[in-house]
């Protein structure tokens, strides 16, 4: 069972994400906000696993808010206009769910968020990852990963004399990783914790590396202890 939470300034709009929820079997509906500091105080004392977050609001956006919030759940962004679509999708929004939508298609969202949330929460604890390369599985240790690149529909495994290429997104690579170990700093980068020589606004430094820092990213830096 997936809990959530919605977030919309317009009434209306949470009428029928309520509804939809209701015919969701895997998803528990906790709460609607039109209010999103409200929303954000609910999220400090009472965590959820997806938002379903409307993107233009009064005093703050829902890409602001998200970009707040210290642990991001997932995240289906729900909005009358097309222009962030990318912006949603830099931040690994789950899906981005164009008013008016109907039920068949709110539920294609819930599926894809369903299926990413058993992914993240099966994953056995171990201290390596397996990639496929070609027609072989490559076992590599995660202390060994200096940094990851994403580069089109493949992932680079950089390690510190050589590296590893595997057909992943990041987003899928990211689920698979120790969070405590690795930290996402760009739409196209993960860096490992460990790794960091040193820490700028806009970049970190691995391995004689200058990784570019995402704005969307920044506030992840300083989770770093």
């Amino acid at each position: 069972m997936i809990t959530a939470i919605a977030i919309d300034d317009e009434p209306i709009a949470l009428d029928v994400i309520r509804s939809h929820a209701a015919k969701v079997p895997f998803l528990d509906l906790k709460a609607e906000f039109t209010d999103a500091f409200k929303a954000m105080d609910y999220l400090q004392r009472e965590p959820v696993d997806l938002l379903f977050l409307d993107i233009k609001m009064p005093d703050i956006s829902g890409i602001d808010l998200l970009t707040c919030l210290n642990k991001k759940p997932l995240v289906i962004f729900t909005t009358a206009y097309t222009e962030h679509a990318v912006t949603s999708f830099e931040l690994d929004a789950v899906d981005y769910l164009l008013k008016p939508f109907a039920l068949t298609r709110f539920m294609k969202a819930c599926n894809k968020a369903y299926e990413l949330y058993n992914f993240r929460n099966t994953a056995e604890v171990k201290d390596y990852i397996f990639l496929k390369t070609g027609y072989d599985q490559v076992r590599v240790n995660f202390d060994e990963i200096y940094h990851l690149e994403a580069t089109g529909n493949y992932v680079n495994f950089v390690l510190k004399d050589s590296k590893v290429v595997t057909r992943m997104t990041i987003t899928e690579v990211e689920a698979l990783l120790p969070t405590e170990k690795f930290i996402r700093i760009h739409r196209s980068f993960i860096a490992a914790v460990s790794k960091i020589d040193k820490i700028e606004r806009h970049q970190v430094t691995i391995n004689g590396f200058m990784l570019p820092v995402g704005g969307a990213y920044i506030q992840n830096l300083g989770m770093i202890k």
